[in-house]
């Protein structure tokens, strides 16, 4: 079915911010710039299974609205008419939450989660929902009830878990904009895989709620899960990210700070943080780390390479607050999970026992959220002295599909490459991915981390790296 003229085809090409500028002044309309993101979709996602769910109809309507609103001549909002995707793990009033769990595929939502609501209040047209993987707990986008997702740029390496329908379908032109969250890396491996940019914000920036209307959420999902966007660009994550901060009464830790704080004292000292001593960097990633420490050098930065055990010690903790937590759902995983993510848990739990024991007690896991506040601490005041940190995002590459199911030892090279994945959480700091180049036909990137809501300085240094990166989305699948 083709949803435009020939005169819009490429309007998938475009950023969101060109097209809600389109937009707002009548250059485009929002029916074209959906019904392109609609015709990309029915060319590609056969392909990639980044979306499961495309809501043609639904899409086209809230469209049709958003052209009438400029019409009249309405007050619009940032992202008014631009298309975006949702992910199937939050809810979507009329869709199904269903987490990638084939006993979740008729558990529709009544009313939109605040990560949603936002988006729709800052003027999005959602034209699908991504893919995760059962549970949305393991970094390889893979389920029974939707299947498999696949990375744009090698089909046998993994497009990131858990937000990898929506680093697919961003990376691939499906639309600019992608809804995800992240717990143990799940904005920022996604977009370091499919070589697009993600931010995961500080704890109670941009508000969310993870567990049912009426039930309660666990200790670590209250402290450690937030919701991020993902985008091909800077410009358009900084967009995304300032309209899902708005206030939602439904996050418990929601803080509304001003998205831009006080200018820090130049020259600004960024903290080139390579290896913690769980896994060396490969040396695409060395070499990425370099080049953006250059880049960021000749910006009038001062980059100094710094030593901080304590992203050990934090990526460690991970596995006792977290797969404490999730013990508790072994259960249901056991009952409704598939196969990889009952084999993912096991891994997990083998290897997470060498630090933490066969089965943790309580003393444990109240000692370990005391240390917790204590490596905060540590990071807070370092992060006096160097504000932003310069990091990998994995140590390597994307992983061959289903790499974590091979074995436990196999397993565990996944998670210590994923060091910063866990440590980040752990400690609520803010930290983004960006794309920096293309090597052995797969992008990598690097990590930015900075102060609690300091989001603007990462964006500021991004923007820098991001003008010398050798790696252009959206790429057709390969």
């Amino acid at each position: 079915m083709e949803y435009t003229n020939k005169r819009t085809d490429e309007l998938w090409r475009w950023s969101a911010t060109d097209l809600a500028h389109g937009i707002r002044t009548g250059l485009i309309s929002s029916r074209e710039a959906v019904s392109s993101c609609l015709n990309r979709i029915e060319e590609v996602n056969p392909a990639l299974n980044a979306l499961v769910e495309v809501h043609a109809e639904e899409a086209l309507a809230a469209a049709d609205q958003a052209d009438l609103a400029v019409k009249k001549g309405e007050v619009l909002k940032p992202l008014h008419g631009v298309p975006v995707s949702t992910k199937v793990n939050v809810d979507q009033a009329g869709h199904a939450t269903t987490d990638g769990v084939l006993a979740f595929k008729d558990q529709i939502a009544e009313k939109d989660s605040p990560p949603v609501a936002n988006l729709r209040k800052a003027g999005a047209v959602i034209v699908g929902r991504s893919n995760t993987p059962a549970f949305s707990f393991r970094w390889f986008t893979n389920n029974d009830l939707h299947g498999r997702t696949l990375n744009p740029w090698d089909k046998t390496r993994t497009p990131g878990g858990s937000s990898g329908g929506a680093s697919s379908a961003v990376a691939s032109g499906m639309m600019p904009i992608g809804h995800g969250n992240d717990i143990g890396g799940s904005v920022r491996h996604p977009a370091y895989a499919c070589g697009i940019a993600g931010i995961r914000p500080t704890m109670g920036r941009i508000p969310g709620w993870y567990g049912p209307p009426s039930g309660d959420q666990s200790p670590s999902t209250q402290l450690m899960s937030t919701d991020g966007p993902l985008a091909r660009n800077v410009a358009d994550l900084r967009l995304a990210f300032s309209c899902m901060s708005e206030f939602d009464p439904r996050d418990p830790l929601h803080t509304s700070v001003p998205l831009l704080g006080e200018p820090l004292q130049k020259p600004i000292r960024v903290g080139l943080l390579r290896d913690v001593g769980v896994a060396k960097p490969s040396p695409a990633v060395n070499q990425a780390l370099n080049d953006a420490a250059s880049q960021l050098e000749e910006a009038g930065y001062i980059v100094e390479e710094v030593h901080l055990p304590l992203f050990a010690e934090a990526y460690r903790l991970w596995y006792l607050l977290v797969l404490e937590d999730f013990r508790t759902a072994l259960p249901l995983v056991e009952q409704y999970g598939d196969e990889g993510m009952k084999k993912a848990a096991f891994h997990y739990f083998s290897n997470a026992k060498e630090w933490w024991g066969e089965e943790p007690k309580l003393s444990d896991y109240i000692k370990g959220y005391s240390r917790r506040g204590t490596l905060i601490v540590q990071l807070q005041e370092f992060l006096q002295e160097y504000p932003i940190l310069l990091m990998p995002v994995s140590t390597d590459q994307a992983f061959e599909q289903d790499a974590d199911l091979v074995s436990v030892e196999s397993m565990r090279r996944c998670m210590d490459a994923q060091w910063s994945m866990m440590a980040i959480p752990v400690l609520g700091f803010p930290a983004m991915s960006v794309p920096t180049a293309v090597v052995d036909d797969l992008p990598v990137g690097v990590q930015l981390l900075g102060r609690r809501f300091r989001e603007d300085t990462l964006f500021d240094a991004a923007e820098v790296i991001e003008a010398h990166a050798k790696i252009q989305t959206p790429i057709d699948p390969r």
